[in-house]
């Protein structure tokens, strides 16, 4: 199934880990690399641990990329079992480059890592610096999260821009004296708030405006809008969390707090404004690339996840990925309970403390599943309060959560997870016997760096062969192995007998998947375990969806409080509201994917152009098409709609003088007697001559090398302007519906006429730049700083540095006047006449 290029759906603890060696050793068999993407740094880190032994005797290289806050070498090691590390949570990983892990035959990481390095490696200015080979085979675990539950999240590397505007913290303010449901109207469905006549009439007064939408007052809008975003549809402790004074956004799928993403069009600038911290520069989009369209990139993709057939339609439609369900190894016994709803959340939360109390009474374990930190708080107070011991994981430590999760299964544990906090990490019902011997042997001191990796795993085998380790190895680790073994073994049997995990909802996710996963993590490998899920009226999603006719229903029935109903068909209605919703999010990852596939046309066009230019050995031939080229467009410019008695070959000189240095003494009056291509074809002669003489006094290789950085870096300016100019074009595309016309077919015929126009930019900024280089003398260095000045040149050569001397705007660019004209219709034709623009001085 993994080989094929399709989705196993396996059910929690069916061995996913072990099963995707198999197709991974099979497609490194043909030297082109083979990935393993996991949610989190953790499960990559520890699935190489686990499986590195295997590729190690099957003869291949196994890597792993891990997070290392900007520094990719740093987050680089390789499997090697002879590796003596000095931290055992990194046993057997040596550190290495991140171009060395991409050259393991088989690499783990995220999937953050993976899309960030394509980024970065289309950013580069050596192509020795790129390190990513081809993208050949993955295996993408938890494959609904990262493919479904991320695809609207797109990665972006991203630099400061401008100051962020005082608008933010105005309007933040303003905002806090509206009244929901009378000045502004609130669409939780959609994440839409707008304000109403009342409101629009209240911003008025406030602001001292007498129309809100003058175009004068066009630019404070989108700030408003995001300030009543931000207001209205954005909770802290839900959708956010404050610490260190900045505004972290909590992954609504996961729970898991999303370090170093930022809410994009200034939503986050006006969130923090709310929170009263510190609001931070506006960013600049650099790169960006979505979940989707990194990895349809993939020649072939595979993916593994316990929940998947929900979302087959989804999978087919946008991935090319079929679902195959995998049977479980034993029959499933886990006791799925119907639903109970009661009137309010708090009836709600007090039957949920109840059941969890019962429960740990008994000695049975119990994992609590919430949808957001806040609720999760909450019912650790509660639990605090009855004197519950209980743990609480929001996702915000992984490999500490992983430990923790993994011992949910002893007797009477109460373990609370926002959302699937944890996930991917086995519970075994009486506990985790490994990880407890690890934890008793870092409290005795004892350095686990010094035990044998095969010998660690012999004991396991032995152990799980009914054989005593210590009559092998009579060493003090494999004695405490040996007794948590067999405590854990003595306490799987008690948990066993009340019934196994008990798995307590606090309230149904919008995805049935995100429900079915929580319930998966009882009743693993034939395991007996029960599940139910506790609802209130005011629950988000029952709330929006039919509320109204279960409240008719409760009061009909004269129920109190206190009192909940249990009906197969109110788990029915909740089933079809989910489906609702799925559908719904389906749409709009659709409809986010129709728009991001123009942009990611561009993109790839772009990056394959900068591969070429890094790639190709001389780039000579490219420019001195480049030169006729923009010679051409200038000529077709100024002769093209013109009678030719009427155009004036004057301005087609001064027009062809900001691209090169024309001969002074040139007359232009001979141009009314040749038609364009013959005028085309004489300036173009001069130019490549201009460009031959510049070559002989320049070093070649000096120049080629020149050029190349040149080339690259015009690439990469009118790039990061594209994506802003995209961006810009797309938050205003929908207006086209109130001219009847289609938003996306405006913004495809609109994005292309940019695209257009950024490729002459492009060639405009090379052409110019490259033939208005001059050689001058590198200026004298002050003594101390030479010191410290490497060269890879030799003593004895004539140290040159290539500077652009002219101090003209290219054709393209704003004007230096700041009338926000390009400069060709503009000043340039003044200009050219007195010499150049005017040098400003600065203070």
């Amino acid at each position: 199934v993994l080989h094929s290029g399709k989705i196993a759906e396996m059910k929690t603890g069916e061995g996913k880990t072990l099963v995707a060696t198999l197709p991974l050793y099979l497609n490194a068999l043909a030297g082109r690399g083979a990935h393993l993407v996991t949610p989190n740094d953790y499960l990559s880190k520890v699935g190489l641990q686990l499986m590195g032994p295997v590729y190690q005797l099957l003869g291949l290289s196994a890597a792993v990329i891990q997070n290392s806050a900007g520094n990719p070498d740093r987050g680089s090691f390789l499997y090697d079992p002879e590796f003596p590390a000095e931290d055992d949570r990194f046993q057997n990983l040596r550190p290495i480059t991140r171009q060395e892990a991409y050259q393991a035959d088989i690499t783990y990481g995220t999937n953050n890592e993976f899309g960030f390095d394509y980024l970065r490696d289309n950013m580069v200015l050596d192509k020795e610096r790129q390190s990513q080979r081809e993208l050949h085979y993955a295996i993408v675990d938890e494959v609904d999260n990262i493919l479904i539950d991320e695809a609207r999240t797109p990665l972006i590397i991203s630099g400061e821009a401008q100051e962020s505007s005082d608008y933010y913290r105005q309007f933040a303010q303003l905002v806090r004296g509206l009244r929901a449901g009378t000045d502004y109207e609130v669409n939780e469905k959609e994440k839409v708030a707008t304000l109403t006549e009342e409101g629009i009439a209240a911003v008025e007064k406030k602001l001292g405006l007498e129309n809100l939408y003058d175009p004068a007052h066009f630019e404070m809008l989108p700030y408003l809008d995001n300030a009543l975003r931000g207001h209205a549809l954005y909770h802290r402790d839900k959708d956010y969390i404050i610490r260190s004074n900045e505004v972290i956004i909590v992954d609504e799928f996961t729970g898991r707090l999303m370090e170093g993403r930022r809410y994009g069009e200034g939503l986050h600038q006006a969130i923090e404004a709310k929170e009263g911290v510190r609001v931070k520069k506006e960013s600049m989009t650099l790169a960006t690339i979505t979940f989707q369209n990194f990895f349809r990139m993939y020649n072939k993709l595979a993916g593994m996840t316990g929940t998947a057939k929900t979302e087959e339609e989804e999978f087919q439609s946008i991935y090319n990925l079929d679902v195959v369900a995998i049977p479980t190894h034993l029959p499933t016994i886990r006791l799925d309970e119907e639903d109970v709803i009661y009137k309010d959340q708090s009836a709600k939360f007090g039957a949920v403390i109840d059941e969890i109390n019962r429960a740990h009474e008994e000695g049975q374990p119990v994992l609590v599943g919430t949808v957001a930190i806040e609720t999760s708080e909450l019912v650790s107070r509660m639990l605090r309060r009855r004197g519950i011991p209980h743990e609480v994981l929001n996702a915000k430590n992984h490999e500490r959560e992983a430990t923790i999760i993994a011992q949910a299964g002893r007797p009477g544990a109460v373990t609370i997870a926002t959302n699937m906090a944890g996930r991917g990490v086995d519970i075994l019902l009486g506990g985790n016997y490994e990880g407890l011997a690890r934890d008793q042997l870092r409290k005795d001191g004892v350095d686990l760096t010094g035990i044998p990796q095969l010998a660690w795993n012999h004991c396991l085998e032995l152990l799980k062969n009914d054989q005593d380790p210590t009559e092998t190895y009579n060493t003090r680790w494999a004695a405490v192995l040996k007794a948590r073994w067999d405590e854990t073994k003595q306490d799987q049997e008690r948990v066993k007998a009340v019934g196994g995990l008990y798995v307590v909802g606090t309230e149904r996710h919008e995805a049935r998947r995100i429900d079915n996963q929580l319930r998966g993590r009882s009743g693993r490998l034939g395991d007996p375990g029960a599940s139910r899920f506790f609802l209130s009226l005011e629950d988000d999603l029952v709330r929006r969806f039919g509320g109204d006719r279960v409240t008719g229903v409760m009061d009909r029935l004269g129920l109190e409080d206190d009192q909940p109903i249990k009906h197969n068909m109110i788990s029915k209605a909740i089933e079809n509201a989910q489906t609702r919703v799925e559908g719904h999010n389906f749409d709009i990852r659709k409809h986010v994917l129709k728009y991001d596939e123009v942009v990611n046309e561009q993109r790839e066009t772009i990056y394959m152009q900068r591969r070429r230019l890094l790639n190709e050995p001389s780039l000579k031939p490219a420019i001195q098409e480049m030169i006729t080229d923009e010679i051409d467009g200038a000529v077709q410019q100024h002769t093209a709609t013109r009678l030719e008695e009427e155009w004036n070959p004057e301005d087609l000189l001064l027009a062809l003088r900001t691209v090169f240095p024309f001969p002074q003494n040139f007359d232009p009056t001979q141009w009314q007697e040749l038609d364009a291509d013959a005028i085309t074809g004489q300036a173009a002669e001069i130019a490549h001559q201009t460009y031959d003489k510049k070559e002989q006094e320049i070093d070649a290789d000096m120049l080629r090398d020149a050029e190349r950085q040149i080339m690259l870096r015009a690439v990469d300016h009118r790039w990061v302007r594209h994506l802003t100019d995209l961006d810009r074009l797309r938050e205003g595309i929908g207006l086209q519906a109130i001219a009847q016309v289609d938003p996306l077919v405006a913004y495809k015929r609109e994005a292309f006429a940019m695209y257009q126009e950024l490729m002459n930019d492009i060639r405009s900024d090379i052409v110019t730049t490259i033939m208005t280089l001059q050689v001058q003398k590198a200026p004298t260095l002050p003594t101390p700083i030479a010191r410290n000045i490497q060269t890879n040149r030799s003593d004895t050569s004539q140290p040159r540095t290539v500077r652009n001397t002219n101090n003209r705007p290219k054709r393209n660019a704003p004007c230096w006047c700041g009338s926000g004209k390009k400069y060709k219709v503009c000043h340039m034709r003044a200009d050219a006449k007195q010499g150049g623009a005017p040098v400003r001085e600065v203070a």
